[in-house]
């Protein structure tokens, strides 16, 4: 084959299959194939030797002609394509009109992709299905008790929401499930539809500022994070890989929590600790939340009509976890969780930042443990700990309705937790443009709202009080006529910023 029809032939596979290969795998045939760089430049820009860069591009080259060998989608398109001609030439312009709405189809087709968002627990899985890039949500719903005598599995269809109750042994069951389900309520017509999925992963370390497309060096470095989100990071792994088996066609992403607050400077994300700690053991503030935070904060700029690069921002994703960050000029430059999702403020059941002296003191007073201690802090703290009540903001809120002084007691000291970190943040900006609740609480909770926004007066904050007791889950400016913060209700999309990066990073 001469090098000008090779060309042709590796651009055609490569607009049929690039989502299945490494990023790497892109970046090395791209540049060879369509950029023209040489084998020495290329290996200049991937910082790899001549040799390796030509072994990368042979091999790619293998893998793109055995995807071809099996799925032939270049063959079928270039005979479709010849059948379309043949039919053409017989110049029967009844004929040619479907023809061009076929061919119009075909288009549509190569330019809508479907993409899932998921979030995969230890024992669940949530999924959200995307058409992009209209960012059309086909369908949505997650699969619980994996790996329990009685799971569930919920997904809606036109609508409505389909629960069943069944044995899900483990998440390649789960996924399975999920397959079957999309094409027995047509929501797709073929699982080929789906070209991507993003996997939302809680810990990347140090090594991710962003979403990447997952290949071996990826899955290593989630691996190796797991000490720092150990319920998280396995679970995410065990994900990505059943619907690596269910699709393996389909391209995948990894997007990180922690990617987002890679922004900020050793001043905001180092502890006063010995250097070695970091050095040694990557001891370090690396927060979560991350796409959320990235979400709210994008769309309260576009619903100010501003720049958002112009802007400093606090965002606040308040649930049953909770984090708070300080964004100047859509940068995360401090956030509130550490190295774990135990710092920060107070939560549902997680204590946030505390004299670390405690640990130490009720080791020795109780007899209890570190692993003890660490449960204690981690699941029976927070507003849990302190009312006596409950972990639900709904609870305690009825509760102090009725006057119970350990739930009152827990909303004031949730309340004063959020002000102070706001007030430190609001001092690092060096001022503010706008103050967003999102999550759980953030989104539904008008009291909680108003509290912290009534604390924060001196910092010329103030809210329609009207207004945000009517707001619930929905986008609206709460601020008044005279507050010099704009201050937002905007509910987190978590998932469809997943669908965005992965869109994007697979080059559809």
């Amino acid at each position: 084959m001469n090098p000008m029809d090779k060309t042709q032939r590796m651009n055609q596979l490569m607009d049929a299959y690039e989502s299945l290969l490494t990023e790497k795998q892109r970046m090395i045939l791209t540049q060879y194939y369509q950029e023209d760089f040489s084998l020495a430049e290329i290996g200049e820009n991937c910082h790899i030797s001549r040799a390796a860069v030509n072994d990368h591009i042979r091999r790619s080259e293998k893998l793109l002609e055995e995807y071809e060998r099996k799925l032939k989608l270049v063959e079928l398109k270039s005979e479709r394509n010849r059948i379309y001609e043949q039919i053409k030439a017989l110049d029967n312009k009844e004929v040619n009109a479907y023809i061009k709405v076929l061919e119009n189809m075909d288009i549509q087709e190569d330019t809508m992709t479907k993409i899932i968002s998921v979030n995969a627990g230890s024992s669940s899985l949530k999924f959200q299905l995307f058409e992009m890039p209209e960012e059309k949500v086909l369908t949505s719903g997650i699969i619980e008790r994996i790996g329990m005598d009685k799971g569930v599995f919920t997904i809606k269809v036109n609508g409505e929401k389909v629960s069943e109750e069944c044995t899900i042994k483990d998440h390649g069951v789960a996924v399975k499930l999920l397959m079957d389900a999309l094409v027995k309520h047509h929501i797709v017509a073929d699982l080929n539809e789906i070209k991507g999925i993003g996997h939302r992963m809680v810990q990347g370390g140090d090594r991710y500022d962003q979403s990447c497309v997952i290949d071996e060096e990826v899955i290593q470095v989630v691996k190796d994070a797991s000490d720092l989100a150990p319920l998280h990071n396995p679970a995410g792994l065990v994900g990505y890989h059943a619907f690596k088996e269910a699709l393996p066609r389909a391209g995948h992403v990894a997007v990180f929590d922690t990617a987002f607050h890679q922004t900020m400077g050793p001043e905001s994300y180092l502890y006063p600790v010995p250097m070695k700690w970091y050095r040694d053991y990557k001891v370090r503030r690396y927060g979560m939340h991350g796409t959320s935070h990235q979400y709210v904060s994008q769309r309260c700029g576009e619903l100010m009509g501003k720049d958002i690069s112009t802007l400093k921002m606090i965002t606040c994703h308040l649930g049953n976890g909770a984090s708070i960050t300080a964004i100047d000029g859509g940068k995360c430059i401090n956030t509130s969780m550490g190295l774990t999702p135990l710092a920060g403020v107070m939560m549902g059941t997680r204590c946030g930042d505390i004299d670390p002296a405690i640990i130490g003191y009720i080791m020795k007073k109780t007899g209890m443990s570190i692993e003890e201690v660490d449960h204690v802090l981690n699941k029976e703290s927070g507003l849990l700990g302190v009312s006596e009540v409950s972990s639900d903001a709904r609870d305690i809120d009825k509760a102090c309705q009725e006057g119970n002084e350990g739930a009152i007691l827990a909303t004031d000291l949730y309340v004063n937790r959020i002000i102070n970190v706001v007030g430190g943040y609001f001092a690092q900006l060096g001022g503010l443009d706008a103050l967003v609740f999102t999550g759980g609480i953030g989104e539904n909770d008008q009291k909680i709202r108003r509290m912290v926004c009534d604390k924060l007066g001196a910092l010329g904050v103030a809210i329609d009080h009207e207004i945000n007791a009517q707001s619930r889950g929905v986008e609206r400016c709460l601020s008044s006529a005279d507050s010099k913060v704009a201050v937002w209700l905007i509910p987190t999309n978590e998932e469809l910023m997943i669908a965005r990066d992965t869109h994007r990073l697979l080059g559809m």
